[in-house]
């Protein structure tokens, strides 16, 4: 007999951790379910939903990239998440119903910096992708006054801002550091097989805080080097095991059991 599962798709996706969380948390629960990877093209999005839509056992997917963006024309959008974030990377599914688009990403985001009462002023955000978006909704949320967008493109920025309705500055990676409180770094710069991302972090104040959302690997380059200037540091995982923590609940509805994180990180980091 088979299980119901739910998984992650994207383009890579080899690198995902994803499973190893859920089925972790699915184990401990005892649930009777699976969590697996997909490797989807963009080209190739269409035909996953319709076979998936067809497949009783499924529960949903995780979207990574690229696909946060473009999974939007697939799915019903009752939380307004298009609107709001204007990407979606949890998709839930009950047999013969709509596909329902949510992000919890943003939340996710968030988790770390409310468990380390993080205040500040000024934050510059890396990156225009799906990611930047629910990154910079949540910094909308948490009332953040200033931000700063880098990017290789301004025109991507400045757009990102202004679908936010956020007033903010552009700058792009030929520009110094402005002085902030928080940097965080959204896009695949720093990842395995990915081009390093090299920040000069002499601008930035000691009670700074450096977040980069690549978990692999787990130090970065930039965490490497935020660390050398014993500046405050928040990984990946963190950020990951958020989001699938909001994720496992919508599609196994159980709560996720983070009374085990140590012993989750300890897998995810061996």
């Amino acid at each position: 007999m088979s299980l119901p599962y739910a998984e992650v798709i994207g383009d890579p996706i080899a690198h995902s951790k994803s499973p190893l969380i859920h089925n972790f948390w699915l184990q401990k629960l005892g649930i009777e379910a699976e969590y697996r990877k997909t490797h989807v093209t963009p080209d190739a999005l269409a035909a996953y939903f319709l076979q998936r839509r067809g497949d009783n056992d499924w529960l949903g997917c995780n979207v990574t990239i690229p696909h946060k963006v473009a999974v939007m024309d697939y799915t019903d959008d009752p939380g307004g998440v298009q609107a709001r974030i204007g990407a979606m990377n949890t998709i839930a599914c009950e047999t013969g119903g709509p596909l329902i688009g949510t992000n919890t990403d943003a939340g996710g985001f968030l988790q770390p910096l409310i468990q380390r009462k993080w205040k500040g002023d000024h934050a510059v955000l890396i990156g225009a992708g799906g990611a930047a978006r629910a990154i910079l909704f949540a910094l909308a949320t948490l009332g953040v006054p200033k931000i700063t967008i880098m990017v290789r493109d301004p025109a991507k920025g400045r757009a990102l801002l202004d679908r936010a309705d956020m007033k903010g500055d552009v700058i792009t990676f030929a520009d110094p550091l402005p002085t902030a409180d928080l940097i965080a770094n959204s896009t695949s710069l720093g990842m395995t097989g990915q081009p390093p991302l090299d920040l000069d972090l002499s601008t930035l104040p000691s009670t700074a805080t450096v977040y980069d959302i690549v978990y692999a690997p787990i130090e970065t380059g930039l965490l490497a080097a935020a660390k050398a200037r014993n500046l405050a540091t928040i990984d990946g995982l963190e950020m990951l095991i958020g989001q699938a923590a909001l994720a496992f609940d919508i599609f196994f509805d159980a709560e996720a059991p983070r009374e085990h994180d140590d012993e989750l990180r300890a897998l995810l980091t061996a």
